[in-house]
């Protein structure tokens, strides 16, 4: 009895684990498996007001706006080209060395993603990347972080040259990725990108922790 103890006591754990909700998960990158912080290529190189103003929500022509474009596929020189004739030469190199120094806005993973990649490719969840990001940019953060490596692909909008909430994205990782819509839950923190996704059969999550997602992920 004795040594069948630690056998039993193996089998009631299992029984007890958390099970998985989904075959599949696919996640967005900024702000739900990174931590993304644009503002950090550019401190130390220039003063508080003038990294204010650079990304200052308020302008028409400003870092959000060529942001978006990145993502939908132009190219840092055209960005630049435009931004330039929008703001001038001089705060146009503002742009250039953020573009320079954009690896360091990948700070790092948000806390406990990393934990809750390696739990679900564990359970024998399949786990994916749809982001509205460059290329570039997920390189970068393949790179840096191992554990995106836990990812099986990455539909990247700029890639696409779309991005979300445009439901064809949506419809695009599902095909690429080969994943049954009833059965996949995609994680996003902005809610309109996690509506976008129910429309086109997914199941989708807004990210508001690593804690309150594993509670959604695993039942």
């Amino acid at each position: 009895m004795t040594d069948n103890a630690p056998v039993s006591a193996v089998f009631a754990a299992a029984a007890h684990a958390p099970a998985p909700a989904y075959t599949d998960v696919i996640f967005d990158f900024c702000d739900v498996l990174l931590d993304w912080r644009p503002r950090i290529p550019l401190e130390g190189q220039y003063p508080p007001g003038v990294i204010d103003m650079f990304f200052d929500r308020a302008d028409e022509y400003g870092f959000w706006h060529y942001d978006e474009l990145s993502d939908l596929g132009w190219s840092e020189e055209k960005i630049l080209a435009d931004y330039e004739a929008h703001h001038g030469p001089a705060v146009a190199w503002v742009f250039r060395v953020y573009f320079e120094r954009q690896r360091m806005a990948l700070a790092g993973m948000i806390p406990c993603m990393e934990t809750l990649l390696h739990d679900l490719d564990a359970a024998g969840v399949r786990c994916w990347g749809l982001t509205n990001f460059t290329v570039k940019y997920v390189d970068a953060a393949r790179e840096a972080f191992p554990a995106l490596g836990l990812l099986r692909d990455v539909v990247v909008s700029s890639a696409e040259r779309i991005h979300k909430p445009d439901t064809e994205i949506y419809r695009r990782a599902i095909d690429r990725f080969g994943v049954d819509p009833a059965t996949t839950a995609f994680v996003d923190d902005k809610a309109r990108n996690a509506d976008a996704a129910g429309t086109v059969g997914l199941t989708g999550i807004q990210f508001t922790g690593a804690d309150a997602l594993r509670g959604r992920l695993f039942r």
